[in-house]
């Protein structure tokens, strides 16, 4: 197999295939083509009267990169700083979509984080806190969102510069552990330096992580277990994983963290498809003896937990590991 090949082969994941979607007898995962007309600008509007009042002089703003060759083709990327203060610098997180954005292409997949999760939304209500169960749809509530507020009571957000290439969905066919290795350096060696470079950015690989939900859950693990040089911390929400790799992905971890100590964290949800292979890789993990942290909240695997458990645990505490902090959830 080419190194683009085996780059992009990653991320093929289909819901019927083995092992990529839920239990036999369980309905299969739906995604919706695009959101209702609606939903899209939800996930902007929230943001703009109050940008500057949060943090000083400097609104939110987007960016949009485009790259014409890469491991994986084409593809856009597009970058949300949050409300800032001139000279603020902030840490970088790269967050991958799932299969869902992969199906609508470069530039409306790329846009997945910002405008089919809600990203500015969730943003602009983890700076005004307190949050309510309808900011997070309605799954969550009770302790884990008292937990929440309790958080960001002790120690406000302060955001993140976001940075979310698109996921390609190619279906080269297969379910390879290595198939991210070239799309990795890609990111690493390219895309981490240009945001380096050119955005108000902490340039410390401590202050440097990657996450991603489903498809982009398992690019954000495998990529981010392959390359602890760069990112400090590693984790993924309803990573697309099979129980029967969580003995290599322990071992995976088991030699990053050897190489450079960083903080791994797993997501799940109740409904969540690849609930039963997350425990499976967090008893991997504990058997080798690697600190991990593994929470599974409420929400199934749809729109509505990446809209809200998703973004807004992931945010929360990215905004607390890539500062050096305790998540204190």
């Amino acid at each position: 197999m080419s190194p683009r090949a085996a780059a992009v082969a990653l991320l093929t994941l289909t819901a019927g295939c083995d092992g990529c979607g839920p239990p036999e007898g369980e309905p299969q995962p739906t995604f919706t083509s695009t959101p209702p007309p609606a939903t899209v600008a939800s996930g902007r509007a929230a943001v703009a009267a109050s940008d500057a009042d949060v943090a000083g002089s400097l609104p939110a703003s987007e960016l949009t990169w485009q790259f014409a060759d890469t491991p994986a083709g084409a593809l856009d990327v597009v970058i949300h700083l949050p409300p800032r203060r001139p000279n603020e610098r902030f840490p970088v997180l790269l967050a991958f979509h799932g299969r869902g954005e992969a199906m609508k292409g470069p530039k409306r997949g790329a846009r997945g984080w910002v405008d089919d999760y809600w990203l500015p939304r969730a943003e602009q209500r983890l700076f005004a806190p307190p949050l309510a169960s309808t900011d997070l749809q309605r799954l969550v509530a009770g302790s884990r969102l008292d937990a929440m507020n309790e958080a960001l009571a002790a120690r406000p957000y302060r955001g993140l510069i976001v940075v979310c290439p698109y996921t390609p969905d190619i279906l080269a066919g297969t379910r390879s552990l290595d198939a991210a290795s070239a799309f990795g350096g890609w990111l690493t060696q390219t895309l981490v330096p240009r945001v380096r470079r050119e955005t108000p950015a902490l340039d410390n690989r401590s202050a440097t992580g990657i996450d991603g939900v489903s498809l982009g859950g398992r690019l954000s693990v495998l990529v981010g277990l392959e390359r602890p040089d760069t990112f400090g911390v590693v984790a993924g929400l309803q990573a697309a994983f099979d129980s029967a790799e969580a003995p290599e992905l322990a071992r995976r971890a088991r030699e990053a963290r050897d190489r450079h100590p960083f903080t791994l964290r797993l997501l799940s949800s109740e409904g969540d498809f690849f609930l039963r292979a997350t425990r499976s890789i967090g008893r991997a993990l504990a058997e080798r003896s690697i600190e991990h942290r593994l929470d599974v909240v409420p929400g199934p695997h749809d729109y509505d937990f990446n809209r809200g458990p998703g973004v807004y645990e992931m945010l929360l505490f990215h905004d607390r590991a890539l500062r050096g902090e305790a998540y204190e959830l």
